[in-house]
């Protein structure tokens, strides 16, 4: 198991940027596909992006597609989400997620969690 805390969160206008981390600490990160999900009031988690352990392997959901990226750093522990163009219905907590070895799209494939940071962005 591996212990992660999300940072980076905040209030934002439209069009802006923010940059989340998520720190994990623990099991060897570096054999952990690594995942963001999010979710807004009254809706179920979905999924953001997420990234094998090589980084070789990205995926992105269809509504964040070219403005977010998702990069890890496994020398830091560290997995980032740059979120670009920001719009309201992107207004969420975003949670960062991991599971060994196989990258998943589905929040239900990944065992560890951290505790979310709020994202909120402004019209």
């Amino acid at each position: 198991q591996v212990q992660l805390v999300e940072s980076g969160g905040g209030l934002v206008q439209a069009g802006g940027s923010l940059r989340l981390s998520c720190a994990a600490s623990g099991r060897t990160f570096s054999n952990y596909a690594m995942g963001w999900f999010r979710q807004a009031p009254g809706k179920e988690r979905e999924f953001v992006a997420a990234i094998s352990w090589s980084g070789n392997t990205i995926y992105y959901a269809d509504s964040v597609k070219g403005r977010f990226t998702i990069s890890r750093d496994n020398a830091k522990n560290t997995v980032y989400l740059q979120m670009n163009s920001l719009k309201p219905e992107d207004t969420a907590v975003y949670y960062c997620a991991g599971r060994r070895v196989l990258v998943m799209t589905t929040p239900g494939g990944y065992n560890d969690w951290g505790q979310g940071t709020q994202v909120t962005v402004s019209s």
